[in-house]
């Protein structure tokens, strides 16, 4: 642990370190919410399901490391102190890691529905057990391509921000993961998508069956949703993507991370809501629930 000077303090500092936690404890809230709708609802032991109760716990645990990141800057800005604790590199490493995790299970989402539409017959491909082994792959995946960051040193604690993340500039932590996490699963999103458009539009030609043609169009607007999901992530990214890109021709603000992380806790919130509003079996397990609720509470009134 380590002590040092104090912090030149702003008085926006806390509101935001408020908001992003309220935001934090919101996504929090909903992803373990859908995640016990998820388990606990029949309607919702499918293998598309699963791929999305993956994403909500992705979503869940990104949002409890960023909870954890914001309540030690907002400790670190009441006391007005400039302060690195022994966990602060390690909750670096887990947020890049887990949030590499989150964006590639929009790819397996995306997989499993190109296939189930550009190969119904390979059915093993579609089962339970193989995108079991494949959410098992990418979770392996995301903590160790980070590793090369973490190794070299990448990963530092930046006082003025209260944060520890690669600096931003041309340096290899920062550029690594820009192309990792963001730039890698979003072309192939949309190359997914692309091609199953087309692959929908020459079958809507050929003569096949109505239903086959309607299940790969539903097929093709679960994608669509995946891509708006991913597309409110870039648009709340933006302010960390104009600072990357500006960061590499001058030197950013002082508290540049802090402006960032205020449009990347808003995501999370933003995100999981989407997946409660694309999710139709979410939609109706909610609606479900509710109604319960609505009649118990009527006839305790009655």
């Amino acid at each position: 642990m380590m002590f040092t000077n104090s912090l030149n303090s702003e008085v926006w500092y806390i509101p935001t370190d408020i908001l992003r936690i309220t935001c934090d404890s919101t996504t929090i809230g909903i992803s373990f919410c859908l995640l016990i709708i998820i388990v606990t609802n029949k309607a919702c032991r499918t293998v598309p399901m699963m791929l999305t109760a993956n994403t909500c716990f992705t979503e869940f645990i990104c949002a409890c490391v960023l909870l954890s990141m914001t309540v030690f800057v907002l400790q670190n800005d009441i006391k007005q102190i400039i302060y690195e604790d022994s966990l602060c590199r390690v909750r670096g490493y887990l947020l890049i890691s887990i949030t590499v995790a989150q964006n590639y299970s929009y790819v397996l989402q995306a997989i499993y529905r190109y296939v189930t539409i550009v190969h119904p017959s390979r059915l093993f491909w579609q089962s339970s057990r193989f995108q079991t082994c494949l959410i098992c792959l990418v979770w392996i995946f995301s903590f160790t391509i980070i590793l090369p960051v973490l190794l070299t040193n990448q990963i530092v604690y930046n006082s003025s921000n209260q944060i520890c993340h690669p600096p931003l500039g041309r340096s290899f932590g920062i550029i690594y993961i820009t192309v990792i996490l963001y730039l890698i699963p979003n072309i192939f999103l949309n190359i997914v998508y692309s091609r199953l458009v087309r692959f929908v539009r020459e079958m809507s030609k050929r003569v096949t069956s109505t239903n086959v043609i309607a299940r790969a169009e539903r097929d093709l607007k679960m994608v669509k949703s995946i891509i708006t999901i991913t597309t409110i992530l870039g648009i709340l990214g933006l302010p960390f993507a104009f600072l990357i890109f500006w960061s590499l021709f001058t030197t950013p603000p002082r508290d540049h991370f802090r402006i960032a992380f205020i449009g990347v806790d808003m995501s999370t919130t933003a995100v999981i809501i989407a997946v409660c509003k694309t999710t139709p079996p979410i939609k109706t397990a909610l609606s479900e629930k509710l109604a319960a609720l609505q009649t118990i509470f009527t006839t305790a009134n009655a």
